[in-house]
């Protein structure tokens, strides 16, 4: 059967929308990388936030709300450019957290180290196994279909991502009351980037990549119960606690770790165990590496699923082969599961390839961060051109003052996203890549993946029973 011959359940609330919202957006994998600017991270997620947080909220809610079917920014950039651009954005979606999902997997892998030994965060043959298994292992859950995946946000958000987080603020704050030394300078100036060249101010993508995915709960928008009251009203107390959250979890870790010693895998348990061996409380470090396992694997759980329904409209207009629209019991797509697990594991070879875990980490990020920007890039533009060309549709939410309100939210997030993925071609200053034409090549193929979906002819539209 189709997709589209069972309409969704109303079966998420204002809470569970939250909880998925802020698994998909709030990761504990972007503090360390952020922690490495100290301070002055507050003041470039504030940026992060008016460049592009924000109007990726604000835009989302009023085409979620507008459109709120099945198939979320394939719609939008389809009513905006046609067929060919909406598959191409939700195939940027899907590829782009299918590069992701090794980095996310990299940090649960070096979490677990950290019980066993921690030098193994640096064995290229232990991640990479790791990554591989978890992943696998998240994308049998999700044959389950929908009803366990969002009970298993919810439990992931509540105990896997924001009690880490809550947890490490708490014990930044009781470091500096008892008189520990911070190791990041706290004061105003400190506020101020200090950014001397480039490839400094590259890790900055690694912060607007963190803030990433609020777009995804879209495709679950006719699953909302009220969707023109309720989705831009979790998307707004969504936003919040994921930068309140990032920003002070992420200058909690510059306190309690030097940024000479703070490793940008495994940089979270890294600073719980300098804290609790610092207070003699080491036996609690297994639970919370526990804590942090659950997380990361609940996100991934949580990303897995979203982006494949996406494209799944795309299958449906006839630009993927029907193999891939084979279902299971639960409304499942698995063998659109399967192939993106396969893509996985060839990405995950890239452990092998780059001299360090470190620059394979980076490289992976880097490239998500890329794909996906320009992914906002044409949602941004599909915005824009919308408020024309379908301006006769009622929107329920709408972003305020007209065209020009539409023209200064989503233009600046356009030209963002652009800016940002052009500097991810610069390699970081701290972090060795090797042979930079590897580590080039390795950037450069991942563009090259844009151009796949031109290659697809679009076939007669399935009709399945």
């Amino acid at each position: 059967m189709s997709f589209s011959s069972l309409p969704p359940k109303r079966i998420l609330s204002v809470f569970s929308l939250i909880m998925i919202n802020v698994i998909a957006v709030d990761s504990i994998r972007a503090l360390p990388l952020a922690a490495t600017y100290g301070l002055s991270l507050l003041t470039l997620y504030l940026i992060g936030a008016i460049l592009f947080f924000i109007p990726t909220a604000l835009i989302s809610a009023e085409l979620a709300t507008t459109w709120p079917m099945k198939g979320g920014m394939y719609v939008w950039v389809k009513e905006a450019f046609g067929a060919r651009w909406g598959f191409l954005v939700v195939y940027l979606q899907w590829i782009y957290n299918i590069v992701w999902y090794p980095t996310i997997l990299s940090l649960v892998a070096g979490t677990l180290a950290y019980l066993f030994d921690p030098n193994l965060v640096n064995n290229k043959l232990y991640m990479t196994s790791m990554v591989l298994l978890i992943f696998w292992g998240s994308t049998l859950v999700n044959f389950l279909g929908m009803q366990m995946s969002s009970w298993i946000s919810t439990v992931g958000s509540l105990i896997g991502t924001m009690l880490p987080m809550l947890l490490i603020i708490a014990c930044a704050i009781y470091w500096l009351w008892s008189g520990q030394p911070s190791h990041t300078e706290l004061s105003m100036a400190a506020l101020v980037p200090k950014i001397d060249s480039l490839p400094q101010l590259v890790f900055f993508s690694a912060i607007l990549y963190s803030l990433l995915g609020l777009e995804m709960s879209s495709v679950h928008a006719l699953e909302v119960k009220n969707p023109e009251r309720d989705y831009p009203k979790a998307l707004l107390i969504s936003a919040l606690i994921v930068l309140v959250s990032l920003t002070f979890a992420s200058v909690a870790i510059a306190i309690v770790v030097p940024k000479t010693e703070l490793n940008i895998v495994s940089g979270i348990i890294q600073a719980f165990a300098l804290f609790l061996s610092s207070f003699k409380l080491n036996a609690l470090i297994p639970l919370i590496a526990l804590i942090i396992v659950i997380g990361g694997i609940c996100q991934v759980a949580t990303w897995i699923i979203g982006p494949t329904k996406g494209l799944w409209a795309a299958v449906d207009d006839g630009y993927l082969p029907k193999i891939l629209s084979v279902t299971n019991k639960k409304n499942v797509p698995v063998n659109m599961l399967i192939a993106q697990a396969l893509i996985c594991t060839l990405l995950s070879l890239t452990f092998i390839v780059l001299p360090t875990i470190k620059s394979s980490y980076w490289a992976l990020s880097a490239m998500a961060a890329q794909l996906s920007l320009i992914m906002y890039a044409i949602l941004f533009a599909a915005a824009i051109r919308l408020r024309y060309n379908r301006s006769d549709v009622f929107r329920p939410f709408k972003i305020p003052f007209g065209h020009i309100g539409m023209w200064a939210v989503a233009g600046t997030g356009l030209i963002t996203s652009i800016l940002v993925a052009l500097l991810g071609f610069i390699p970081p200053e701290d972090i060795p890549v090797g042979n930079i034409w590897i580590y080039e090549g390795i950037l450069f193929s991942g563009m090259a993946i844009i151009l796949i979906p031109f290659f697809f002819k679009k076939k007669t539209p399935l009709i399945l029973k």
